[in-house]
């Protein structure tokens, strides 16, 4: 994963590439999350059940359970399994072909071919390559929630069309009980485990807007309370491979929740994304404005507003047209009608386990 240095127009980015967290950053006695979640009531889980795991260098310790999914699109492989006592989810992606490693190393007498069958001048064969070009990224998902287990399993797909009513009655009143805020855990019947996935994700992403973690890999930021973002390496991506390229922009506000959030009032900080994230792309990867496809997700994998920058060649399952809404498009929407995304009816998908699906099943909502 890459961390070179780059410089921005915006001086601020650059000190932020640069800075290294020092023990007094990790030591810190309390942070804005941890006082909001003090308020709340609500404790941290326990230790234990979040370890780090940065410095695992092998599978041995890997208790294979079962396929959850296998993409041969995407080429990619999640699995489930026991990793140190504790539910574990892998997530394989198969690199890309890159130029440099098949000129350098692929045709040699290190990839052995295996021949199926020859007809004329067609032969197909099963190739073993080299090490080095049959990399894997592997994503560590540990420990892992019955959520976690859910969201990358195999199971059928089916189509929302969310009204404003919906989303009001059925969606809102399921967000406000089990999304991000806090405040409500207290007032609600969420289970241990389920407090355990949303904190996960919440302090996921405070982290990387308070520095705490990841922020070697921050791009760009613009720290403004209102209209800034960081810019970093999506964790589908290695952060090297071009022809991969996924970035994600992280809002600094703290109060938009996802797209349907979104009024004149937020026409700022989409523009100030839109420009300055893809500037940013351009300086460091020579990737133009017209090569990317910006866009923001509906739903959302968690509920805190955030943008996709991903390369055209990039066939991410995440940018099919009932779940990605291109930023252009959302900027000249809300131009045309402060409360377009307020009152529009939008399309999702929901799997047949979300607890979302049984809530809209009880609206009576008929799939």
């Amino acid at each position: 994963m890459e961390s070179d240095e780059s410089s921005n127009s915006n001086g601020t980015a650059s000190i932020t590439l640069k800075r290294k967290l020092s023990d007094s950053d990790v030591d810190k006695p309390k942070t804005k999350f941890d006082q909001r979640e003090a308020d709340a009531g609500v404790k941290s889980p326990p230790k234990t059940l979040t370890p780090e795991i940065a410095g695992l260098g092998h599978f041995g310790d890997f208790q294979f359970k079962s396929i959850l999914s296998n993409s041969v699109d995407c080429k990619r492989v999640v699995v489930e399994g026991r990793h140190q006592g504790q539910v574990s989810v892998i997530i394989l992606d198969k690199k890309p072909f890159t130029e440099d490693k098949l000129k350098s190393c692929f045709f040699s007498e290190q990839s052995k071919l295996k021949l199926l069958f020859q007809n004329d001048i067609y032969g197909s064969y099963d190739c073993t390559p080299v090490q080095d070009v049959a990399e894997i990224k592997a994503t560590i998902i540990s420990p892992a929630t019955q959520k976690h287990v859910d969201k990358y399993s195999y199971r059928p797909l089916y189509l929302v069309e969310e009204t404003k009513e919906i989303y009001e009655k059925v969606t809102l009143p399921y967000l406000e009980k089990s999304s991000f805020s806090i405040e409500v855990f207290k007032i609600t019947n969420l289970s241990f485990i389920e407090v355990v996935y949303v904190l996960s994700f919440q302090k996921w992403v405070y982290n990387v807007l308070e520095h705490k973690k990841e922020a070697e890999r921050i791009v760009y930021e613009d720290t403004d309370s209102k209209i800034g973002f960081i810019l970093a390496p999506d964790l589908k991506w290695d952060g090297k491979t071009i022809e991969n390229l996924y970035l994600t922009a992280i809002v600094h506000a703290r109060n938009i929740k996802s797209i349907r959030g979104l009024n004149q009032e937020h026409l700022p900080l989409l523009e100030n994304i839109l420009k300055f994230g893809t500037k940013a792309i351009v300086d460091k990867y020579g990737v133009k404005q017209s090569q990317l496809r910006v866009y923001i997700h509906y739903h959302p994998s968690y509920y805190h507003l955030h943008v996709h920058f991903n390369i055209l060649h990039n066939h991410d399952g995440g940018i099919f047209t009932e779940k990605a809404h291109l930023l252009t498009s959302v900027i000249d929407n809300i131009k045309r009608q402060n409360s377009y995304y307020q009152e529009a009816t939008l399309a999702f998908v929901v799997k047949d386990i979300d607890p979302l699906y049984a809530k809209l099943v009880e609206y009576g909502y008929e799939f």
